[in-house]
């Protein structure tokens, strides 16, 4: 994946200083502490809690959802227990980009973001259509004003700046989190482990039972929507450049959320199903809802509590994502990888065109209202960005065990080893989920390394905290 050290200029530009360039892309730094780097984490996910984790169940049962989900949380676990390690290192705003950019140069740097910037952009179009359902039933209203009107408002709070947009979007995923509460705590009288079995085996299913009622493969099936569960948490070092002491509080806001997300998946997968039947949730629009229902029956406060609530877990998704879309975007930019017009930053500090150029394009695919389809894109988005991340930790172990680590991984390069090997596997669940789809993604995949083997390679921009950390990295090797 290395490529040479090309480009040195600003080609639209060249009049213009490094001192000014880097003067109109500059972020507001540290207005965001460790408290909120959690919030940030558990935000970026917390949707995946209300709806979308549950098409796992129509794929594998529940048998099959438990392992993948089990399986997902290892994964997640290590990635950011790796990760952590390598947002101390270089706190930058590119996040896994970066990691990999030091790692594999320019061309594994750009594989790796733009494979982000996949998850990213795609991830609130699926959001969207999800807060389109619940609106349908709570008010009776879905379509294309309610995906307008969520990009509209929450695109416009995030040019308002950083620190305002973190503060309440905490404060909306505090509430999405009361709401998963209050659910947890209305389903445990209601448990009984015979519900987690209800859906009949499959007369075809290799190893087909009433704990894998679709067999073996419905395991690999039940895979990307096990990810949806914790979808997004890795984003937390892409506030690097914006956090209050990026040593300390990148690992925290990490791990932090990653331990709660592993907490409220388990509790979900489990009384949910436990009490309502897998077989009630596993094709539902708004699975908590409709679990409550099956329980306490319709016209209940706790049903109407747990809808309402829902939208605001939703909105604090699609929210945050937002904020990692237009980071992702902002440091490829910065660097030259994408149209550097995109990392312009206003008066706020906010990269105001990454954020409004991906929410268009993020718009206009909600119309399709594929919610599950526009899921799995964004599967493979994160996971081909995952192999990538943990080859990097791997690389850098290897290539530089002497450079400075604030934070370590516990268990070094088995820990991202174990990650790994699970990436790959959730690369092909994808397409054993739908190969269509995944052809699709891998399309869009194709036309982000053609610009960049074709045009942004040799366009690239020096002086941005990527490129300077891989300018002293080959200094030193020559040395």
């Amino acid at each position: 994946m290395n490529q040479p050290e090309t480009a040195s200029v600003i080609s639209s530009s060249a009049e213009v200083s490094s001192a000014e360039y880097f003067a109109q892309r500059q972020l507001k730094q540290g207005t965001v502490g460790w408290l909120l780097l959690i919030g940030l984490g558990v935000a970026y996910v917390i949707s995946g809690d209300f709806v979308g984790w549950n098409f796992g169940i129509a794929q594998g049962g529940w048998g099959g959802m438990f392992i993948a989900t089990a399986l997902a949380a290892l994964m997640y676990l290590c990635l950011c227990l790796s990760m952590s390690e390598m947002s101390t290192m270089m706190p930058t705003a590119g996040g896994g980009y970066s990691f990999a950019r030091a790692a594999f140069g320019p061309f594994g740097g750009y594989l790796t973001g733009t494979a982000i910037l996949i998850e990213y952009a795609i991830a609130p179009a699926a959001i969207a259509v999800f807060i389109g359902g619940y609106c349908e039933s709570l008010f009776g209203i879905n379509g294309w004003m309610i995906y307008l009107a969520c990009y509209a408002i929450f695109m416009g709070i995030h040019l308002k700046g950083a620190g305002e947009a973190l503060k309440i979007m905490f404060a909306i995923t505090l509430v999405a989190a009361v709401a998963l509460v209050v659910f947890i705590g209305a389903m445990i009288p209601h448990f009984n482990a015979q519900n987690l079995f209800d859906i009949p085996p499959a007369s075809t299913g290799v190893g087909a039972s009433l704990f894998l009622p679709h067999g073996y493969l419905g395991i690999w099936a039940a895979v990307p929507f096990a990810i949806w569960f914790f979808l997004a948490v890795e984003g937390v070092p892409l506030a690097a450049e914006e956090a209050k002491d990026p040593a300390k509080s990148l690992p925290r806001g990490l791990i932090g959320a990653m331990l709660i997300l592993t907490a409220f998946a388990m509790l979900i997968l489990f009384l949910g199903a436990g009490a309502a039947g897998a077989s009630t949730l596993q094709n539902s629009g708004a699975p908590l809802v409709d679990a409550l229902v099956k329980v306490y029956g319709t016209n209940t406060w706790l049903a109407t509590f747990v809808n309402f609530v829902g939208l605001a877990g939703l909105i604090a998704s699609f929210f945050s994502i937002i904020y990692a879309y237009s980071r992702q975007i902002f440091a490829l930019s910065r660097a030259g990888y994408l149209p550097t017009s995109l990392s312009l930053t206003n008066k706020n500090k906010a990269p105001y065109l990454a954020i409004i150029i991906p929410g268009i394009i993020g718009f206009l695919l909600s119309l399709t209202k594929e919610g599950d389809s526009l899921i799995l894109i964004a599967v493979f988005g994160a996971t081909i960005s995952y192999v990538l991340i943990l080859l990097s930790h791997i690389k850098l172990r290897l290539s530089k065990p002497d450079m400075p680590r604030p934070y370590k991984t516990p268990g070094g390069i088995i820990t991202s080893s174990i990650a790994l090997v699970l990436a790959v596997a959730a690369v092909i669940a994808g397409f054993v989920v739908n190969p269509k789809v995944w052809f699709i993604a891998a399309g869009i995949y194709v036309v982000f390394i053609a610009y960049f083997l074709f045009y942004s390679r040799y366009h690239l921009v020096k002086g941005t905290p990527e490129e300077e950390f891989a300018n002293i990295k080959a200094a030193e090797q020559e040395l």
